[in-house]
């Protein structure tokens, strides 16, 4: 979860929820909010750290979720643990609980101030109007994260831990400038190379396929092939926007709105000033004095061994010292003053005044209009959501509970996991949060009202599952042969290709070969590693072959189309030049940040070899609902 707490961290939702926890730290006391120990049936037990049932399923449906997002496919737990997932679910879980002990046990222990000060830094989910602590907004964000508070805050802990640990290691840690001028040195390595390219002209051509040897091809490339799994969905949604056309503002209460925040929707006066510090009556009249004659406030400061302070552009509220702050404001441009302020002896220079504005009632009207309309298009949300829940928790199903509520639905689909219809585009009205929670239902299965991020919910049930299959012959059929007949066009060519580079290595010339065939020898010179990329004319594949060969190497290579070439390495010059001592500094930092990243590794494994940890593969299958695979006892970690 360590993992996913980071991503989760960078968030919307973690800085609503970060904000509101700092607040909660006021209403009831860290420790009240995070009160307890996060317990449980152990699957990972990690010295005094123990990782529950519920928690590792958690852990693994997210990893499986990213897996079914990249393989564009859904994955049943019973096939992600026949292929590992669990295991490796598992294993992580393990290494992440040892080091997070280890760090524990060298005393690096975040304070609950230090966490509170930590989350107090992302922006809080405050009400719009008081600007205070939403209580209800608070609990909301913690359940449609599936969270709370004792797990959130241990996992805030650790990260600080983990943080404090690896700044204190790496704190000017970069490696040695010897290691990356190698690298540079190797980068900018030259390489000339000759080649002759084979015209696919000169090879027999394939003849149109069969049915049967496209129904053979089909089956071979089946997986490539494959459609994905298709649904059929109802789909509710009910968002503000849907009513803000028909709500009417009451005047009344944007007037309120604005006697309210009129001083916040107002820009305050700021100023330019500068305040240097004063050790002594006699050094304030000095600094004075030197000041009213037009010399450099810095300079004054310095004299005097002390540090100027500029505020620029800042309102009074800005200034710490309060007494200083209201002298100030009430200085003229240009003037000087010496004050006794609330913290020391100062004098202050007032360099400029940038006046402040009032917001007027209709400056201000267009805008609290707008926030009247949707913070009532939100009761309306709430109240058709509530109506929907009451419905539907007495048993109406979704499209029922929706009509009994008054929220129309749709018909969508069919879907795949990706968002997109047959046709490879996408399915209008869906967001992914949407179509993940449809396909994590069974057929028939509907899911409870979820938030979709933007002050709306939705709720989807599925209609129908269309299984994967592969398509018929005859829709894709043009295609087919298309690829069929390149396959064979590639193969013949490969065949004539080995043909030509074994003449070569039995000692004929390149240019004589290439003669005999019809074709011209091509050369290219000095294309090294770091600027290969940038010959569109040569394929990643001929690249890879330059690179990996020896001098006087023939080798072979698949164009960027359809078409080979037979390539000889004819020299290799050093790396060398003015952009070198540039590129190898230019590299230190990723090399530095490698490094690193191989330092973290090596720490988290040397945690596991430190801290006993034992692991429970059966009660961990038994958390995703699968049989047990062996005598059900605790196994050792390491």
């Amino acid at each position: 979860m360590f993992a996913a707490l980071r991503a989760f961290a960078k968030s919307w939702v973690a800085a609503v929820l970060m904000g509101l926890l700092i607040v909660s730290f006021a209403v009831w006391g860290i420790r009240d909010v995070f009160r307890g120990r996060i317990s449980g049936d152990a699957v990972v037990t990690a010295g005094s750290r123990t990782v529950s049932s519920t928690d590792y399923r958690r852990e693994f449906e997210q990893f499986k979720s990213r897996v079914e997002q990249q393989t564009g496919q859904q994955i049943p737990n019973d096939v992600a643990a026949a292929n590992g997932l669990d295991r490796e679910v598992l294993q992580g879980l393990a290494t992440r609980e040892a080091f997070a002990e280890l760090i524990h046990k060298l005393g690096i222990i975040p304070s609950d101030k230090l966490v509170a000060e930590q989350i107090a830094k992302i922006p809080a989910f405050f009400d719009p109007v008081t600007g205070r602590f939403d209580k209800r907004a608070y609990q909301q964000a913690l359940a449609n994260n599936d969270l709370n508070p004792v797990r959130f805050e241990a996992e805030m802990r650790d990260d600080i831990a983990q943080q404090h640990l690896g700044t204190a290691i790496i704190a000017g840690l970069a490696v040695p400038r010897a290691y990356t001028a190698m690298a540079a040195v190797f980068e900018l390595e030259g390489r000339d190379v000759a080649f002759l390219a084979i015209d696919p002209k000169s090879v027999p051509q394939p003849a149109p396929p069969t049915d049967a040897q496209l129904t053979t091809f089909m089956q071979e490339n089946a997986t490539a092939i494959m459609r994905p799994e298709f649904r059929q969905l109802t789909l509710l949604q009910v968002t503000p926007e849907q009513f803000m056309a028909s709500v009417k503002v009451d005047p009344a209460q944007v007037q309120k709105q604005y006697d309210f925040r009129k001083d916040t929707l107002s820009k305050p006066e700021t100023r330019t000033l500068v305040q240097i510090p004063a050790k002594s009556p006699a050094a304030a009249a000095q600094i004075t004095a030197r000041l009213a004659k037009g010399e450099d406030p810095a300079a004054v400061a310095k004299a005097f061994g002390v540090d100027a302070i500029t505020y620029a552009d800042k309102p009074q509220s800005a200034i710490p010292d309060k007494k200083l702050a209201a002298v100030a404001f009430q200085m003229q441009p240009g003037q000087v003053q010496t004050v006794q302020g609330e913290l020391a002896l100062a004098v202050v220079k007032l360099q400029a005044v940038t006046p402040g504005h009032v917001v007027t009632f209709e400056e201000a009207r267009p805008g609290l209009e707008a926030e009247v309309r949707k913070n009532a298009a939100s009761e309306k949300v709430y109240q058709l959501t509530q109506a929907y829940d009451d419905a539907h928790e007495k048993g109406a199903s979704l499209p029922e509970a929706a009509q009994k509520a008054g929220i129309p639905t749709t018909t969508l689909g069919p879907v795949a996991k990706n968002g997109l219809g047959p046709d490879g585009k996408p399915v209008p009205g869906l967001t992914q949060k949407l179509v993940d929670a449809a396909f994590a239902l069974p057929a028939g299965g509907e899911s409870e009202l979820e938030d979709n991020g933007a002050g709306g919910y939705f709720a989807v049930r599925v209609d129908k599952v269309i299984p994967p299959a592969l398509p018929s012959l005859a829709e894709i059929k043009p295609k087919l042969t298309q690829a069929w007949i390149a396959r064979e066009l590639n193969e013949r060519l490969a065949a004539k290709a080995d043909e030509l580079a074994a003449r070569v290595r039995k000692g004929e010339s390149l240019e004589a070969v290439a003669a005999s065939s019809g074709a011209k020898v091509v050369r290219v010179n000095g294309l090294t590693r770091a600027t290969a990329g940038q010959n569109q004319a040569l394929s990643g594949e001929i690249l890879a072959r330059v690179f990996d060969a020896k001098l006087g190497d023939v080798f072979t290579a698949r164009t960027n189309g359809v078409g080979y070439v037979v390539g000889k390495l004819a020299a290799i010059h050093a790396g060398e030049g003015a952009n070198l001592p540039l590129m190898a500094e230019a590299a230190r930092g990723q090399m530095t940040t490698a490094y690193i990243r191989e330092v973290e590794d090596a720490a988290r494994a040397a945690a596991r070899g430190k801290i006993k940890v034992t692991l429970d593969p059966e009660r961990a299958r038994a958390a995703l609902g699968l049989e047990p695979a062996g005598p059900a006892k605790p196994a050792p970690g390491q």
